[in-house]
């Protein structure tokens, strides 16, 4: 993102004199060096957009004057700690008046939170009759410590790992997603409220789908997706293409190789705005892995990823022989990836809906822990050869939180990297989660707070355990047809992811 290449102020708000970046020492040189580049450079905008992803994975913002943003932008803003406590369907799922059971004493009564923004994340949008910017912030306590909540702040812990390690990440994105048509511009607030979504996005498809990559099918989404490609070039993102896949209107959508944090950036803003491109046109674009959708084929994200030697450039995963095959310390990462699989299904795989696309049913989808270099039943594949060669993690979703899909495959492959990695299950359990349930269950059981801390793990359960509960409610008054993509799916992701 560029200046990256691709309410009340917390302190006095004057450069040059305290704030609560200078007071905490926030910042490196490289962001303090930007941040002189952004106060330069305001007088060219009208609005800044403030933004953080939630533990959801959803973007959430305040848009602010030019003129605030200038001390915003060393002191943070406050906002509010809803979207830590609120589920998929916005009920409070953490009870922030009582025992939370979080441990984050700041939660107690709503208090707030500072957002410092990232001024490496400072980015120009394109387009639109006001000259607007977005940033993604961080979230702080008022001591000035990452707060504990934070999604952004678990992958910049894991990155620090691969630092100390003399390593560095590379991933690449593939990303699935529906385009339809809107049929009319209702809000759907109809019986909405906390943890009462009210009706989806009403939509038609834009072809027939089912002819794989074809051609005249990728012509019938053209008139959006080439546009917004080249608005998502406009942006910086390093976009290598947009293909039609099998379901009617389902897109591909992939990015060349990125940093960690650079690639979870990425991703937050590639989905925020490919939404509200196509809203702004009268379409509707939804990262639900499969909407209520006829003959919706249900929509993976493929995750590539290798491993770089810091010191020699290298690739750790370059190929052994014409054979290809994975080297030692390949094979000790796709190791880890496989043991910690079934204890943090939950950050790839977060919602009800994801789980129907790991259904046997879906002979493509990944369901069977293990790695191969065809076999697409495996969750992991191993693609390219020599300096090329990397793993590709079929497991996600294609609305999980960014932040925490990708912290938790590069913290559990690291694990296997460095000789920490369990043997991966050879029996029944060598299955991937069939259902939110039982990926809550490893994800309760197992050792997820080792990546996220104690308070956040203790948050996601909660998050989740509210959003299941409210599922199984419906689905007992409701008796949906067994393997039937239910309304309360549709209702509960289909407009917000």
């Amino acid at each position: 993102m560029h200046v990256r290449s691709w309410s009340s102020p917390a302190a006095q708000d004057c450069v040059g004199r305290p704030s609560f970046v200078a007071d905490h020492g926030l910042w490196d040189e490289a962001r303090t060096a930007a941040a002189e580049r952004i106060e330069a450079s305001l007088g060219e905008f009208d609005f800044v957009r403030l933004v953080f992803g939630d533990p959801h994975g959803l973007a959430r913002s305040k848009t602010l004057t030019a003129a605030a943003f200038r001390s915003v932008l060393r002191n943070g803003m406050n906002f509010s700690p809803g979207p830590f406590v609120f589920d998929t369907g916005h009920a409070v799922a953490v009870d922030f008046l009582g025992e939370h059971g979080i441990g984050v004493d700041e939660i107690a009564g709503a208090g707030n939170f500072v957002l410092v923004p990232d001024p490496l994340t400072f980015q120009r949008l394109p387009g639109g009759g006001a000259r607007t910017a977005w940033v993604i912030g961080d979230e702080y306590l008022r001591d000035g410590s990452p707060h504990p909540l934070s999604s952004r702040a678990v992958l910049r812990r894991v990155v620090e790992r691969y630092t100390e390690h003399g390593l560095t990440a590379v991933l690449g994105l593939e990303v699935e997603w529906y385009l339809t048509r809107r049929l009319d511009d209702e809000p759907g607030n109809t019986g909405n409220g906390f943890g009462l979504q009210g009706r989806a996005p009403r939509v038609a498809a834009l072809n027939a789908g089912y002819q794989f990559n074809l051609d005249a099918h990728y012509d019938t989404v053209a008139p959006l997706t080439d546009p917004l490609a080249l608005h998502l070039l406009a942006l910086g993102l390093p976009l290598r293409s947009m293909e039609h896949e099998s379901g009617p209107g389902q897109v591909e959508t992939t990015f060349s190789p990125m940093s960690a944090l650079d690639a979870a950036d990425a991703m937050l803003l590639f989905r925020t705005v490919a939404k509200s491109w196509c809203a702004r046109r009268g379409h509707h674009a939804s990262f639900m892995s499969q909407p209520l959708l006829d003959a919706a084929d249900p929509s993976g994200w493929h995750l590539n990823q290798s491993v770089t030697d810091l010191a020699t450039g290298g690739n750790l995963f370059g190929t052994e022989g014409p054979s290809g095959g994975l080297p030692p310390q390949g094979k000790a990462y796709a190791e880890g990836l496989l043991s910690w699989a079934r204890e943090l299904c939950l950050l790839s795989v977060p919602t009800v809906n994801g789980y129907r696309r790991l259904a046997a049913e879906h002979a493509l989808a990944p369901t069977r822990l293990g790695w191969s270099q065809e076999d697409r039943s495996a969750m992991l594949r191993v693609v390219g050869h020599g300096g090329g060669a990397h793993i590709e993690n079929r497991i996600g979703e294609p609305c999980a939180n960014p932040y925490l899909n990708i912290a938790a495959q590069l913290f559990a492959g690291l694990e296997g990297l460095t000789a920490q990695a369990a043997p991966a299950p050879s029996d029944g359990a060598g299955l991937v989660p069939q259902h939110l349930g039982e990926a809550l269950d490893a994800f309760r059981a197992g050792r997820a707070a080792r990546l996220l801390g104690e308070p956040l793990a203790a948050c996601l359960v909660k998050l989740k355990e509210s959003e299941l509960r409210r599922y199984e409610a419906w689905c007992v008054q409701a008796a949906p047809a067994p393997g039937r993509v239910t309304e309360w799916e549709q209702r509960e992701y289909f407009g917000a992811y």
